[in-house]
C-alpha cells in the first residue's frame, strides 16, 4: 500500500471519529428534511440525498422527508396549455389546478422518491397530508397580487391548522422512512395545496424534532444578496425578521425562513437552510464541526 493510499484511509477514519460525538448526541432524534430544488432534478444529487437519508436511518436517527414539486406541476400545466399564476410566491390553485397538483405531488413525485429510497436499501413509505388526517388545513384568504393592490382568491391553497402525527410515529417505530407530499385536507375533505416549506416547519414542531433542514439551490442566506462572500452562518430570529422587512430576504426564501421560525417557536432545537447542490450536504451539516449553509436560531 502506498503512502497516499494509507493517508486516504486515515482521512476516512478521521471523518468517522469527527462524527462520533454527533452520533451519540443525535441517536433516536427526529430530523425533518425538506427535499426540493436542484437536488430533485439531478440524478447524481438524487442518489446522494437518498443515500444520506438511508444512512441516517441505519445509524439510529429518525429522518422524516417532506417534498414539494412545483416545477413539475408547472411543467405539466405548460404541456396542457394552462397558465400558472402566482400571488406573492403562492400558486393560485383553482379546482383543475388542484387536481394537477395532487396528481403530480402525490401520484408521481412522492412515488419516485419512495422508489429511490427502496432501491438504495431503505424502507420508504409515501404519504400525503390527507392520510390519517396528517395535515388538516383551512383555505388561505385572498392575497394582494404581487403588490398591485388587487386581491386574488388563491382557491385551494391551504394553511395548516392541525397536525396529527400518529401515523408518522407508527411508521418510524417500525423502521420506515415517511415521505410526505405537501397536500393537506380541508374541513370538508377537499384537497388543499400547501407550501412544502411550511409543511416541514409545522411537522418539525408537531414532532418535537431535533433539527429542521431545508435543502435549497443557494448556499444559504446572504447579508448582501449581491455579495457572494456575505453568507450568514448563524441568523438570529430578530435579524431574520428585520431582513424580511428590508427585502433582503425575499421571494422563495421567505417561506423557508418562516418555516424555521415556526419550528423554533415550538421547541425545535436547530433549523438549517442548506445548499442541496452539494453532494452529501445533509451529512456535512449534521456530522462535521463546521457545518454548511445558514442556521436560523431563536
Amino acid at each position: 500500500m502506498t503512502k497516499f493510499e494509507m493517508d486516504k484511509l486515515i482521512g476516512k477514519a478521521e471523518v468517522l471519529i469527527e462524527a462520533l460525538p454527533y452520533l451519540r448526541t443525535f441517536a433516536d432524534k427526529t430530523f425533518v428534511i425538506k427535499y426540493g430544488g436542484q437536488a430533485m432534478v439531478s440524478q447524481e444529487l438524487k442518489k446522494s440525498v437518498m443515500m444520506d437519508i438511508i444512512l441516517l436511518k441505519y445509524i439510529g436517527l429518525n429522518p422524516i422527508v417532506v417534498h414539494g414539486g412545483g416545477s413539475e406541476v408547472t411543467h405539466l400545466m405548460d404541456r396542457l396549455g394552462k397558465e400558472a399564476v402566482f400571488a406573492n410566491g403562492l400558486r393560485v390553485t383553482d379546482a383543475e389546478t388542484m387536481e394537477l397538483v395532487e396528481m403530480v405531488l402525490v401520484g408521481k413525485v412522492n412515488k419516485e422518491i419512495v422508489s429511490y429510497i427502496n432501491q438504495y436499501g431503505g424502507k420508504g413509505v409515501g404519504l400525503s397530508g390527507k392520510d390519517s388526517n396528517l395535515l388538516v388545513a383551512s383555505r388561505r384568504p385572498p392575497e394582494q397580487l404581487n403588490g398591485s393592490g388587487q386581491l386574488v382568491d388563491l382557491g385551494y391553497v391551504g394553511d395548516i391548522t392541525k397536525v396529527n402525527p400518529d401515523v408518522i410515529h407508527t411508521l418510524s417505530r417500525q423502521g420506515y422512512i415517511p415521505i410526505i407530499a405537501s397536500v393537506g385536507v380541508g374541513l370538508e375533505g377537499e384537497s388543499l395545496n400547501i407550501n412544502a416549506d411550511h409543511v416541514a416547519g409545522e411537522l418539525a414542531a408537531a414532532l418535537a424534532a431535533e433539527k429542521l433542514m431545508l435543502l435549497t439551490d443557494v448556499e444559504g442566506i446572504f447579508a448582501d444578496p449581491d455579495d457572494p462572500k456575505s453568507l450568514i452562518s448563524s441568523l438570529p430570529r430578530a435579524k431574520a425578521l428585520e431582513m424580511i422587512e428590508e427585502g433582503k430576504i425575499n421571494k422563495g426564501m421567505i417561506p423557508k425562513v418562516e418555516s424555521c421560525l415556526t419550528a423554533l417557536e415550538h421547541g425545535v432545537q436547530r433549523t438549517h437552510i442548506v445548499d442541496g447542490r452539494i453532494p452529501h450536504s445533509l451529512l456535512l451539516e449534521i456530522f462535521t464541526d463546521h457545518g454548511i449553509g445558514t442556521m436560523v436560531t431563536g
